[in-house]
């Protein structure tokens, strides 16, 4: 769990103490990520969180990213649809109307105003819908076959039911797709954010093309590793054109076989898309760490490793997926990572840097209220350290 074990002490450390172990941790010294000056590496992962009513931000929103945000913080926002066809999951965000660039002006503007680095997670989530979401019509991926394990939660959020069977993207349909990134971007820009990740993970549309577990095309965008992942690049040269290379991220996960989305090389994968995606000098990578399961609570024993797409890519590497405090202090201190990013355990602790300084107890998160409809409720209600710490004696 992301969660695991850090709290030491319910009244942390104080003074000399202190800065001490400050220093003594790499999570929380600087990086030069880009043109950003980086506080701390402790990044706050991208998190759906199911609360923008019809696809459209809410002002709520700007309270939960700002009680997350830190001087010189870099916060990725939830994955946030593309195009009207994008979408599986109840109430995620957009960003491919005007209406959604309005709507994500003031949340951004709250990040800012408490110094923090914003970047807006773009995505499509391909075959992993439902007709519902898509006006009776199938989703759209690299691929005719329907996922064989794996349920999600109909729009009106009144139960669960199959994927339903997608529909091939024709060859002559996906520079289409292309755009609705492309364009996509520059609305991100639009509404204020520094910058754009790319979601190319997770058994998403991108990673659909990826996976030779899913992709079983014939064209010039199936078979080879230079086919299954010309999809990537062609969404990343129309991303970098429209937006600049210094303001795009990719995520990636090689190693997660989530919803029939695994490869039969991963660490080959791995390093092919490190290579290609040199070339462009992006911001920054980000890579889900292999151990790292949607199925359990707890990481799994995996053959593979990071080691090889870091030893391949030449950028800034951001890591994700089960990391606790002392794990991601070594992540950083070996060289495997220069930034680390936290989800559950960030989602439940809005001071998240400020409890790792002081090595503060953790909040532990709620699961069944991570995707609830609740503006409030295990959104923007976990407490601060200050507000569970015992009150000094005068």
């Amino acid at each position: 769990m992301e969660d695991g074990g850090q709290g030491q002490g319910a009244n942390g450390v104080r003074g000399q103490d202190a800065e001490k172990t400050i220093q003594e941790q790499k999570l929380l010294t600087p990086l030069q990520l880009g043109p950003f000056k980086l506080a701390h590496r402790v990044v706050l992962a991208p998190l759906t969180r199911s609360r923008s009513y019809g696809c459209k931000p809410q002002p709520h929103a700007a309270l939960y990213y700002a009680q997350r945000t830190s001087p010189g913080g870099l916060l990725i926002a939830e994955a946030t649809g593309i195009s009207e066809d994008s979408n599986g999951y109840p109430h995620t965000p957009g960003i491919w109307t005007q209406e959604h660039v309005e709507a994500w002006k003031p949340i951004v503007q709250a990040v800012h105003e408490k110094g923090g680095i914003f970047i807006c997670q773009i995505w499509h989530v391909g075959r992993v819908s439902h007709t519902s979401y898509n006006k009776g019509n199938a989703p759209v991926s690299s691929t005719n076959r329907a996922i064989s394990e794996g349920k999600l939660q109909l729009p009106t959020c009144d139960g669960y039911v199959d994927c339903s069977t997608p529909r091939a993207l024709e060859t002559s349909e996906i520079p289409k797709y292309v755009d609705y990134y492309r364009s996509a971007a520059r609305n991100v820009i639009e509404a204020g954010f520094d910058g754009v990740e790319i979601h190319a993970a997770h058994a998403y549309l991108i990673d659909q093309f990826l996976k030779d577990g899913v992709n079983d095309r014939t064209d010039e965008y199936g078979g080879s590793l230079a086919n299954r992942c010309r999809f990537m690049e062609e969404v990343v040269e129309a991303v970098t054109k429209e937006v600049g290379a210094q303001r795009v991220g990719i995520r990636i996960s090689p190693f997660t076989d989530h919803y029939d989305g695994g490869d039969s090389d991963p660490t080959g994968l791995s390093v092919y898309i490190a290579n290609t995606l040199n070339k462009y000098n992006l911001l920054y990578l980000h890579v889900v760490e292999p151990r790292f399961t949607f199925k359990s609570e707890t990481l799994i024993e995996s053959k593979h490793s990071i080691w090889p797409i870091r030893n391949a890519y030449r950028g800034n590497l951001i890591v994700a997926g089960g990391f606790t405090q002392k794990s991601g202090n070594e992540a950083i201190e070996s060289g495997k990572a220069d930034a680390v990013a936290y989800g559950r355990v960030f989602l439940a602790n809005p001071d998240l840097p400020k409890r790792f300084s002081v090595h503060a107890p953790l909040n532990q998160y709620d699961r069944s209220t991570f995707y609830i409809q609740d503006p409030v409720l295990g959104y923007t209600d976990y407490p601060f350290l200050e507000e569970v710490a015992p009150k000094a004696k005068k």
